[in-house]
């Protein structure tokens, strides 16, 4: 999930702005846990995020070393561990699929990425992992369905849609499962008694049309035609479904983090201030379709509240 630079600004007009947006937010985060262990988060818990770009924070200021990961120190592992007193170690970079959980990933400007399991420990007691979206091939996905004319559905003639087969979508989705599961394996494997929440994907596109009777999504600020827009946004769903599934075959201490319900009406084609995700060209200091430092501090919420949980 690579992007091209954006404009950026100053923190302390958002700061204020998003601590409001948040506290409305963690009492409407879903958490779905299998076999986890009663109660909060304990302070001072060491905790590792793992993840891509969603996970990162792409020209979020203020930009972290390695810059080439595009990793933001107000992402959402960031902003939680500080209103969790959790101690941080944050391994997510943008571009990151599951094979970059056990190998270096080069990155530019480096130095690369070390392999991001590598600071899980038998002594880490919280992990958050974002992935699949790269794995399932998500900038090539955005540069196939883009647009330049709202007719047609060029999108789901590329992907091989046609309502009765997998499309090719659904394929790379069914591939990327045994990948994340895996994944997942190794973080328990690695750190027994951590607690693992897999963070899934906020809303990208609108639930319906913005106005009753209008053409679905937001063309060209999200340049995708109307009649691609429900077809994309079943296989975001599908991604968070699956990603939810693979927690659901885990035995012990893990939680999927919906962060998509709770963005519902936040999603790209919002007014600034309002989204969560940037369009095509970001008016907010965020890669293009990215979450910007309101989807940041709304993901924030849902997994601050996934530690309270336990």
């Amino acid at each position: 999930m690579n992007a091209t630079p954006v404009r950026r600004q100053g923190r302390a007009g958002w700061r204020a702005a998003v601590g409001a947006v948040a506290a409305s937010l963690v009492a409407a985060a879903t958490v779905a846990s299998v076999g986890g262990p009663a109660g909060a988060l304990p302070a001072g818990a060491s905790y590792v995020a793992l993840g891509d770009s969603y996970t990162s924070g792409p020209f979020i200021p203020l930009q972290l070393q390695p810059y080439g990961c595009l990793r933001s120190d107000h992402n959402y592992p960031q902003l939680a561990a500080a209103a969790t007193s959790a101690q941080l170690t944050d391994m997510s970079c943008a571009g990151a699929t599951t094979d970059d959980m056990t190998q270096s990933q080069h990155v530019t400007p480096g130095p690369d990425n070390p392999a991001q399991l590598d600071t899980v420990t038998s002594g880490t007691q919280a992990v958050t992992l974002g992935i699949g979206g790269n794995d399932i091939g998500f900038s090539s996905i955005a540069r196939n369905c883009t647009s330049l004319t709202p007719t047609g559905h060029p999108c789901q003639d590329k992907y091989g849609a046609n309502g009765t087969t997998p499309d090719a979508i659904d394929q790379a989705i069914s591939t990327a499962a045994p990948k994340v599961a895996n994944a997942l394996a190794l973080i328990h494997s690695k750190a027994p008694s951590a607690r693992v929440y897999v963070v899934g994907y906020p809303a990208i596109f609108p639930e319906q049309p913005l106005v009753p009777g209008a053409p679905e999504g937001c063309w060209p600020s999200l340049p995708v035609a109307p009649d691609d827009v429900p077809y994309l946004r079943s296989k975001e769903k599908a991604l968070n479904a699956m990603l939810a599934a693979q927690v659901s075959l885990t035995t012990t201490n893990s939680s999927f983090v919906d962060t998509y319900a709770p963005s519902i009406g936040h999603d790209a084609c919002q007014p600034p201030v309002v989204r969560w995700v940037e369009p095509a060209v970001p008016a907010s200091p965020a890669a293009p379709i990215h979450p910007n430092l309101f989807g940041m501090q709304g993901m924030a919420a849902a997994v601050e509240a996934a530690f309270a949980a336990g």
